[in-house]
């Protein structure tokens, strides 16, 4: 048994770590708390994690992914 849990170990991925919304907002200048509270509460930000009622985290990965996804190389230019 202890083998086997060595070998999970062994080869369990490094997980990303959570980002506190604070943390979050470094990553995203220009955005507010408010800002994002209400992208969260319109289903329109980034991806978030959300394990009990008052707590909130995210991940830089999914944070560069709603960033790219809004990527435009002109002003006549939809959001893709």
């Amino acid at each position: 048994m202890a083998q086997l849990q060595a070998e999970v170990e062994t080869h369990k991925p490094e997980a990303e770590p959570f980002l506190s919304i604070d943390q979050a907002l470094e990553l995203m200048p220009g955005i507010t708390r408010q800002h994002l509270a209400q992208l969260r509460y319109v289903g329109a930000g980034p991806r978030y994690y959300k394990p009990t009622a008052r707590t909130v985290f995210y991940k830089a990965s999914d944070i560069f992914e709603w960033l790219e996804s809004s990527a435009r190389t002109s002003t006549a230019e939809e959001a893709r």
